[in-house]
């Protein structure tokens, strides 16, 4: 039998257990966010996590922030942007359909906001990485992060590095990232502001009263039910639903047994929480699509799908690769590379060795490989050719891959299987206003219920840019907790 999400009326409540004025629900990005603004308003701010300790998917990120409009990091290193730029690339990129109000907010207070986090003790490295990757591999603080130097978006914004990443010495991917040098000082400032936290502790339901507002939370701990009374306003920040099966099946069923960058923790309870109170939900079917190849080898090459056929600049952003491959290409994908790229590939560094793997075909010439591979007669042997009658001035009017990476493909060749090389989380989930206040399926706001992070719809409404998740989850917490203390 499923847990019951419904709101459990006020009169119902036989006492409240733990009493604050603002009840924030998770301690990742967006509830540390939260509940430093929370407090800094003069509110009693209290934190539940499910959890041992603080930190969620954030913590365990790789901590690219997406920031730009011309930051005080993209200055020093010589890099012009403007709130404008940044919000023409994001409509684009993170389309369609993306929420323009809130595209607007983030582009034109991302300034202040990497003010507000170097404040609070985040530091980023004066430092630029500019080479493919899924990572920076070092403690260099900026990089593109979103495909902005690629095609189609560099010729609709001019681009601009926007990746932000906290300084980190000896990361290694996966296990010691930088997005806990992201958490680390917010949790600092939050607790040197008098917020309280309570670890393995669950939200499991709303409190409202008979007008509907929220008056706290029903959570469990050990097996015993408590009840969380929140003075002025709950925040929900308990991440997406990558984790939970029903939900992917029903919404987001092309990531049916492959979630990735998400935590278990991230069962979609906000949303069904919120849900079950009239919440209104948003773009549940959006998706980040991780795409487990080595972007220096991808660039290097050319990828092609089932029919032999490429379909995207090798070049651009992984994650948009990993959309295409999988929502496009039915999740089937062939990276074709000659001797003399990959030897030039594996030369340089990378923060994902673990993607650089020994190919799966190897022949003489593109006809042997083609029939090696199992494609169609003519198939890989004619997209090389078109590929190379144009590389050979370096150029790629097709699918207009930089010039840098543009070579013909010469002498012995090999590929690389890379079906079903994709992973991905949701992007989708409760609809929010600008002040990060829960809005119910009549539009209007559910009174005390405020939402931030990924169990919220932001700014991605179908694409994605590292970091996007960090920068409107942060961004947007610190209005859900200033709504939350004030409103």
């Amino acid at each position: 039998m499923r847990e019951s999400r419904r709101p459990v009326p006020v009169a119902d409540v036989p006492n409240w257990n733990i009493e604050a004025d603002v009840v924030i629900a998770g301690y990742g990005i967006a509830g540390v966010c939260a509940a430093i603004e929370a407090a800094r308003t003069g509110a009693d701010v209290l934190i539940l996590d499910r959890a041992g300790g603080w930190g969620g998917a954030a913590a365990l990120s790789g901590g690219w922030i997406y920031l730009g409009g011309g930051t005080p990091l993209q200055r020093a290193l010589g890099f012009e942007d403007s709130a404008e730029n940044m919000e023409t690339f994001l409509t684009a990129a993170l389309g369609p359909g993306v929420d323009a109000a809130k595209i607007h907010a983030y582009a034109h207070g991302s300034t202040e906001h990497y003010d507000w986090l170097t404040g609070c003790g985040v530091v980023f490295k004066e430092e630029f990485w500019g080479e493919p990757g899924w990572e920076v591999p070092h403690d260099e603080g900026l990089g593109y992060s979103g495909g902005e130097n690629a095609a189609p978006f560099s010729s609709l914004a001019t681009p601009a590095p926007r990746g932000h990443v906290p300084q980190m010495a000896d990361k290694r991917t996966g296990v010691r990232g930088a997005g806990y040098m992201l958490m680390k000082p917010l949790v600092e400032t939050a607790e040197a502001l008098g917020v309280r936290a309570e670890y393995d502790i669950r939200a499991r339901a709303l409190v409202t009263d008979l007008d509907g507002r929220v008056e706290g939370l029903v959570a469990r701990r050990f097996g015993t039910d408590l009840h969380v009374r929140a003075r002025r306003g709950v925040v929900l920040a308990t991440g997406s639903f990558a984790y939970n099966t029903a939900m992917i099946e029903a919404y987001a069923p092309r990531l049916i047994g492959r979630p990735a960058a998400a935590i278990e923790e991230h069962d979609g309870a906000g949303i069904l929480m919120a849900q079950a109170a009239g919440a209104a939900l948003a773009h549940m079917d959006a998706t980040e699509v991780a795409f487990f190849g080595d972007p220096q080898m991808l660039a290097r090459g050319i990828l092609v799908n089932g029919r032999g056929q490429r379909f995207i600049a090798e070049d651009t952003y992984g994650g948009r690769i990993g959309q295409a491959v999988l929502i496009q290409q039915e999740n089937t994908a062939f990276l074709v590379m000659d001797m003399a790229a990959h030897e030039e590939a594996l030369a340089t560094e990378t923060s994902t060795p673990y993607f650089r793997q020994p190919p799966t075909w190897a022949a003489e010439t593109v006809a042997e490989l083609e029939s090696d591979m199992g494609l169609p007669d003519g198939s890989l042997t004619g997209t090389v050719e078109t590929y190379n009658r144009h590389a050979a001035h370096r150029t790629d009017p097709l699918l207009h891959k930089k010039a840098q990476w543009v070579r013909p493909l010469d002498g012995p060749v090999a590929a690389w299987d890379m079906r079903g090389f994709t992973a991905g989380f949701t992007l989708g989930g409760l609809r929010t206003d600008v002040d990060s206040r829960v809005l119910h399926v009549d539009d209007t706001p559910i009174p005390g219920l405020f939402a931030a992070g990924r169990c919220t719809s932001g700014v991605c409404a179908g694409g994605y840019a590292s970091g996007t998740s960090l920068g409107d989850g942060s961004f947007f917490g610190r209005r859900a907790g200033i709504s939350a203390a004030t409103g």
